[in-house]
C-alpha cells in the first residue's frame, strides 16, 4: 500500500504538471488568437467542434476506458482495441467527409465549412491512433511521456496557429492548429511508447469488455450531447457570432474543469481499479479522492468566477465582454460537472457502468427541459443559467445512485465537501468585500465592470492587475487560513508533498 500511495502521488504530480503546462500554453495561444480572429470565425470552429466531439466518442466506443478497468490487459487486448478504433475512425471520417455540404447548409449555409470540415475531421482519426498508447501509459500510472507529448504538441501547433492567424488565414488558423497538435502528440507517443500492435484481432476480447465498454460509450455519448447541445442550439437558432461568444466563454471555463477532471481520471481510476476487490480499501481511497477534489475544485472555480471581469479586460480589452457573464455561469457549473465525473469514476472502477448510463440519461433529460424552458426568451445567459440548474439537479440525483453503487453513505460523500465549501464561502465574502472597497476607493474602478467604456491601455492594465492581485491574495489567504483553523489534513499534506516529494 505504501508503494501504491507513492505511485499515486507521482502520477498526480505528472498529471498536474501536464495539465498546468498544457493550460498555460493553450491559454497563450488562445489569447493571441482571440485578439486576432473575429467572433464569427470562432463560431465556424465551434460549429465543427460539435461533430468532432461526437466522432471522437464513436472512435473509442468506451473500450479504452474498459481497458483501464482491466487488471492486466494482454497484448492481444490492446491490439484488438487498437485495430477496432482505427477501423471505426476511418469509417466515420468517410461519412463526415460526404456530409460536409449538409453541415454547411445546417449552419446558415456557410460554405467555408465544407473544406474546413474535411481537414479538421482528420484530427479524430489521428487522435484515435493514440488512444491505446495513452491508455497503456495511464494503466501503468506512468504519465510522464503523456505530459511531454502534450506540451511539445501545443508549442509546435501553437506556433502554426499564431503564424497563420497573423498572416490573415482567419478560421483556417484554428483548423491547422488543431490538426497539427494531434499529429505531433500522436507521433511522439508512437516514437517513445515502445509498443506496437500485433496483427491479431480477438472477438473474445471485445465480448469480454463490451459490457463495460458499451455502458461507458453510452454514458460518454450522452455526456457529449449535454456538453455540445448548446453549441448546436446557439449555432443553428441564434447566429455564428453568438456561437463564437459562447465558445470563448465555454473554452476558458473548461480550462479549469477539464484539467481537474483529467487529473482525477488519470490518477484515481487506475488506483481504484487496483483495490476494487477490497471495499474498505476502496472506501479509504475514495475518501482521499473526494476530499482532494474538493480541496482544489471549489476554491479554483469560485475564484475564477470572481476574477472574470478583470481577467477578460486584461487579456482582451472589451472585445469579449459579452462572454463574461456566460463564463461566470459556466465556471460555477464546472464545479458540479467535475463532481459528477468523479462519482462516475467511482462507479466505473467498481464495474457499475450501467448506472453511469442512467445518470447521463437523467442529466440529458434535465438539460433538454432547461433548453425548452429558456430558448424562447432568445437570451443566451438564460440558456446557460438553465444549464447550471440542470447540472445541480443531476448532482443531487447522482448522490444516492453513487451511494448505493459503492456502498458509502450519502453523508460520508457530502463530508468530503463541507470543510472546503466552508473555506471557499468565507474567502468569497472577504474577496467581494475587498473588491467593493477597491471600486469605491479608485476613481476609475467603475470602468472595470463589464460593458463599461474602454480605457486606454496605459490605464486599463494597471487597474486590472491591481484588482486581480487584491482578489487573488484576499481569496487564497482567507481560504488557507480557514482550512488551517478547521485543521483539515489536506493542507499540510499538500504542502509537505510540494516541498518534499516533488523533488524525487
Amino acid at each position: 500500500m505504501a508503494d501504491l500511495k507513492l505511485l499515486t502521488a507521482r502520477t498526480l504530480k505528472w498529471n498536474a504538471i501536464d495539465r498546468v503546462a498544457s493550460q498555460v500554453l493553450y491559454a497563450i495561444v488562445g489569447i493571441v488568437l482571440a485578439n486576432i480572429l473575429t467572433k464569427e470565425e470562432f463560431g465556424l470552429i465551434g460549429a465543427l467542434a460539435i461533430f468532432q466531439a461526437f466522432a471522437t466518442i464513436f472512435v473509442d466506443s468506451g473500450f479504452g476506458a474498459a481497458l483501464l478497468r482491466e487488471k492486466e490487459p494482454s497484448q492481444t487486448d490492446y491490439s484488438t482495441v487498437f485495430w477496432f478504433n482505427a477501423a471505426v475512425s476511418v469509417a466515420i471520417y468517410v461519412i463526415l467527409f460526404a456530409a460536409a455540404p449538409l453541415i454547411a447548409r445546417l449552419f446558415h449555409h456557410q460554405q467555408q465549412l465544407v473544406p474546413m470540415s474535411k481537414v479538421i475531421f482528420l484530427t479524430f482519426v489521428v487522435n484515435g491512433l493514440a488512444i491505446v498508447q495513452t491508455n497503456r501509459l495511464m494503466k501503468r500510472m506512468d504519465v510522464r511521456m503523456i505530459a511531454i507529448a502534450n506540451s511539445v504538441a501545443l508549442i509546435l501547433s501553437g506556433a502554426v496557429g499564431v503564424i497563420l492567424a497573423i498572416a490573415g488565414a482567419g478560421a483556417w488558423a484554428m483548423v491547422w492548429y488543431t490538426l497539427s497538435q494531434a499529429i505531433v502528440k500522436t507521433a511522439i507517443l508512437w516514437i517513445t511508447g515502445g509498443w506496437l500492435p500485433s496483427l491479431c484481432f480477438s472477438s473474445e476480447t471485445l465480448r469480454r469488455i463490451r459490457a463495460v465498454g458499451f455502458s461507458v460509450f453510452l454514458s460518454a455519448l450522452l455526456n457529449t450531447i449535454s456538453l455540445n447541445i448548446y453549441n448546436f442550439v446557439i449555432g443553428v437558432w441564434y447566429s455564428l457570432r453568438s456561437l463564437g461568444v459562447y465558445t470563448q466563454a465555454d473554452k476558458w471555463s473548461k480550462m479549469g474543469t477539464a484539467s481537474i477532471s483529467q487529473i482525477l481520471t488519470s490518477s484515481f481510476v487506475p488506483l481504484l481499479s487496483k483495490v476494487q476487490d477490497s471495499l474498505p480499501d476502496f472506501h479509504r481511497y475514495t475518501d482521499r479522492a473526494g476530499r482532494f477534489t474538493a480541496f482544489i475544485l471549489l476554491p479554483a472555480m469560485t475564484l475564477l468566477t470572481i476574477m472574470a471581469t478583470p481577467i477578460f479586460h486584461l487579456l482582451f480589452a472589451n472585445k469579449w465582454d459579452d462572454a463574461i457573464p456566460l463564463f461566470q455561469l459556466l465556471s460555477l457549473r464546472g464545479i458540479f460537472v467535475v463532481l459528477i465525473s468523479l462519482y462516475s469514476n467511482y462507479l466505473l472502477a467498481l464495474g457499475k457502468a450501467p448506472r453511469l448510463f442512467i445518470s447521463e440519461a437523467i442529466k440529458d433529460a434535465l438539460i433538454l427541459l432547461a433548453i425548452l424552458a429558456t430558448i424562447h426568451h432568445r437570451r443566451i445567459d438564460l440558456l446557460i443559467l438553465g444549464q447550471l440548474a440542470a447540472s445541480v439537479i443531476t448532482w443531487l440525483i447522482l448522490l444516492p445512485v453513487t451511494s448505493r453503487g459503492i456502498r458509502m453513505p450519502i453523508r460520508r460523500l457530502l463530508s468530503h465537501l463541507v470543510p472546503f465549501l466552508t473555506a471557499s464561502a468565507a474567502a468569497t465574502l472577504i474577496t467581494l468585500l475587498a473588491t467593493y472597497l477597491t471600486h469605491t476607493a479608485l476613481p476609475d474602478a467603475g470602468l472595470l465592470l463589464p460593458h463599461s467604456p474602454q480605457l486606454a491601455p496605459a490605464q486599463r492594465i494597471p487597474l486590472n492587475i491591481l484588482l486581480l492581485l487584491i482578489q487573488a491574495s484576499g481569496f487564497i489567504g482567507t481560504y488557507l487560513l480557514t482550512l488551517r483553523l478547521l485543521r483539515t489534513p489536506e493542507l499540510p499534506e499538500a504542502l509537505t508533498y510540494l516541498l518534499g516529494r516533488f523533488r524525487r
